[in-house]
């Protein structure tokens, strides 16, 4: 039996009725959609069952090494303490800081008292905060001091710094003081929920100008977490060997986690399944490839799911295949769409016996798409996966109408795990998703066998080093300075982040700036990643149609070196 034939005989398996990951039927708008029959029924739920009161590590960020005990006391502290304060269900609860442990604490405890996370983008400046703050309106604001900062103090909720130094005062509440000091009768009972009720908020930036609140329900969530439990399933039934090895190791499962959890990949991927199997999570300051091989042997990390662009740079370095760090390393994951040979070529030469894999989803999906991991990717590396059971895929044409496989057009997904919508914003709601079917804005195609591969995207949004960046909010911030008429940008390919922000702009021929001005410009308004890594300055004016249309492939080409 070949391994395409022996992986769609383990998911019939695994599927069957009686079998863990049974499917049944939901109606939803009129459509009957699949769901796992066993997946919990609330994020309430996911984080209760996950409780555990030893004193085995569970978080550590720098010298701060938290155990399970810890978490789930200053958890529940801190969820006593948001209901005295009047939080209820559904009321969002703002978290901006950079991954640390008290975001996680902050995080389980809303979810945990049927309250809505509202992870904000922590790279983001002044405007962004403000903007996602605006969207949301929560009930409560987690920060650390940074962002406090960049917010300068224009905060219209009751707001929880995480930093040590920062005591509370004029409505600022200390994290510290509330785990250690309060006091409160208020039950932790675990909420009613039901599966439409909102369970979380993600920020993606899209192809707009601005990012947009991504809102999911409990199902959609709860559903998508028990799918990262049937890929691990699917990926060991069909990888012995590997496994064999794996087991042979026997080391307890330690990840390294640098990329943000406000994103799906950080949040689901890693952060919700190491809490849900107890697994040990440890916390970058910041991406830096000799810290990650540092941590990487000082904690003998088993894991690292990161952006390719870092994946890259990890392999690259030769001290990472060292026996100190893969005597022990058993998984590696990228996710994204289409990968460059010259990584896969890496990863295939000097990773024979590790779980390596790929997927592609989407915050409006919650993460939920396509995924291929062990012997299969090694048997179809340019694909990014089989569909999830939960999934239907359509490749669409320029009119929407289903295209046969082996044919490129836009991928549609449809399933249970779809968002709700864009909170806030119905026109961008209805763009992308139309009778069901969310338009992804990339482009692809499906084989005969159900596997998904990514070409291409529709859409301008370029993939800096995992993070998605929307040309429109860079040229918009760009058309804010005086001199600038025109903007355009775009990404161009790039050996270390995979694309590069690259801006083209016109200016008035009386107008003198520099294009050091010009990123200083960008990055006082926006986060750093988004700032151009060139910007070209023409007194022409940019090539439009005849429509009056930017011709951006026109000058992606023409300065794409």
């Amino acid at each position: 039996m070949d391994a395409i034939a022996r992986a769609m005989e383990v998911k019939a398996q695994l599927t069957a009725p009686g079998s863990p990951f049974e499917l049944s039927m939901t109606e939803q708008d009129g459509v009957k959609l699949p769901r796992y029959k066993n997946a919990p029924r609330s994020l309430a739920e996911v984080i209760e069952s996950a409780r555990r009161d030893d004193d085995a590590c569970f978080l550590v960020y720098r010298d701060d090494r938290w155990s399970f005990k810890r978490f789930f006391q200053e958890m529940d502290a801190l969820g006593r303490w948001m209901l005295s304060q009047g939080v209820q269900a559904g009321d969002p609860i703002a978290i901006a800081c950079r991954n640390r442990p008290e975001w996680v604490a902050a995080f389980c405890a809303a979810a945990r008292i049927g309250a809505v996370p509202a992870p904000l983008n922590s790279f983001g400046k002044k405007e962004e905060l403000t903007a996602a703050l605006n969207d949301i309106e929560p009930r409560l604001l987690v920060c650390d001091l940074d962002r406090y900062t960049r917010l300068e103090g224009d905060i219209d909720c009751r707001t929880l710094m995480v930093d040590d130094h920062m005591r509370q005062s004029g409505g600022v509440f200390h994290y510290q003081d509330l785990v250690s000091d309060h006091v409160s009768d208020v039950p932790l009972a675990i909420p009613r929920l039901n599966d439409s009720d909102p369970a979380l908020i993600l920020f993606t930036s899209g192809a707009t100008s601005r990012a947009k609140a991504v809102l999911s329900s409990q199902l959609a969530v709860c559903q998508a977490l028990f799918n990262i439990d049937y890929i691990s399933a699917i990926s060991a039934m069909t990888s012995p060997e590997i496994v064999q090895n794996i087991m042979a190791q026997a080391k307890a499962p330690v990840i390294l986690t640098a990329v943000p959890l406000f994103h799906v990949s950080g949040l689901h991927a890693q952060l919700l399944t190491a809490l849900r199997t107890g697994r040990r999570l440890v916390f970058m300051h910041k991406w830096n490839t000799q810290d990650a091989i540092n941590t990487m042997k000082a904690e003998e990390v088993t894991q690292f799911n990161g952006a390719p662009s870092m994946v890259m740079q990890l392999l690259r370095d030769q001290e990472f295949f060292s026996d100190e760090i893969l005597a022990g390393f058993s998984g590696l994951g990228f996710g994204g769409a289409g990968l460059p040979d010259t990584l896969v070529e890496l990863v295939m030469d000097k990773l024979p016996k590790q779980m390596v894999g790929i997927g592609f989803g989407m915050t409006e999906t919650n993460g939920v798409g396509s995924a291929i991991s062990g012997d299969l990717f090694r048997m179809h590396p340019k694909s990014s996966g089989m569909i999830s059971p939960l999934m239907e895929v359509m490749v669409a044409d320029p009119l929407g109408d289903p295209l046969p496989p082996g044919q490129n057009g836009e991928i549609c997904l449809r399933g249970v795990t779809l968002m709700d919508g864009y909170v806030g914003d119905d026109a961008a709601t209805r763009d992308c998703m139309r009778d069901g079917w969310l338009h992804t804005g990339d482009l692809g195609y499906l084989d005969d066998n159900g596997f998904v591969y990514i070409v291409d995207r529709l859409k301008d949004v370029i993939n800096r080093a995992g993070e998605k960046i929307a040309a429109a909010e860079v040229e918009s911030c760009l058309l804010r300075h005086q001199a600038v008429r025109e903007a355009a940008v775009f990404g161009v390919p790039d050996e270390e982040t995979g694309e590069a922000v690259v801006a083209v702009v016109s200016v008035s021929p009386w107008e003198s700036v520099s294009e050091q001005n010009l990123r200083l410009h960008v990055a006082a308004i926006l986060a750093a990643y988004k700032v151009p890594s060139k910007i070209h300055i023409l007194e022409q004016n940019l090539p439009r149609n005849p429509a009056g249309k930017l011709l951006r492939s026109q000058l992606k080409q023409a300065f794409t070196t």
